[in-house]
């Protein structure tokens, strides 16, 4: 006798082996967890004071993490009298939200804690969406190794005359 439902009043058990009852509940516990993804949250750091090019590889990073659907937090450090110019670090936060909204979404808006300001954003797609869009879009046909093309050339002999139409220098 097994009890399959204690919290129901009266509480409700059924007649059946208790070993394939325990096997079925724990299949039942591996698949939902096979089904759930891990929200991560990737971290980038700037500085209010970026170079153009080192503003455009981050940007890059994060435009990459949210394709991957990852959440991304920006952390802005300010460091010496930038932290009485807190409005340059809400400024360039403001301006990365911009560059990504065709990909993700201002989660939690830019707010200073202590010497950094913070905002996380997040994907439009979830990370099971994601995986299931790039398997959709895999190549169909594998791509060659150089070194199976390579292996597969016949090499010519050594008493052949070379492909360029050269002649081969022999005894005269």
């Amino acid at each position: 006798m097994v009890e399959v439902a204690p919290t129901a009043r009266p509480p409700v058990c059924k007649l059946m082996d208790y070993g394939k009852f325990k096997y079925e509940s724990a299949v039942k516990a591996r698949e939902s967890r096979k089904n759930q993804t891990q929200t991560i949250v990737k971290e980038i750091k700037l500085r209010p004071k970026i170079d153009p090019h080192d503003y455009g590889t981050k940007k890059g990073h994060v435009e990459r993490f949210l394709k991957a659907g990852d959440k991304v937090k920006v952390t802005i450090m300010f460091r010496g009298r930038e932290q009485s110019r807190p409005e340059l670090g809400f400024r360039l936060l403001q301006r990365l939200a911009g560059d990504v909204e065709e990909l993700g979404f201002v989660e939690s808006a830019p707010k200073q804690d202590g010497r950094n300001m913070i905002m996380v954003i997040g994907p439009h797609r979830k990370k099971s969406e994601t995986k299931a869009h790039t398997a959709s879009q895999a190549p169909s046909r594998p791509v060659p190794s150089p070194r199976a093309a390579a292996a597969a050339a016949p090499e010519p002999a050594a008493n052949e005359p070379a492909d360029d139409g050269a002649a081969v220098p022999g005894p005269a």
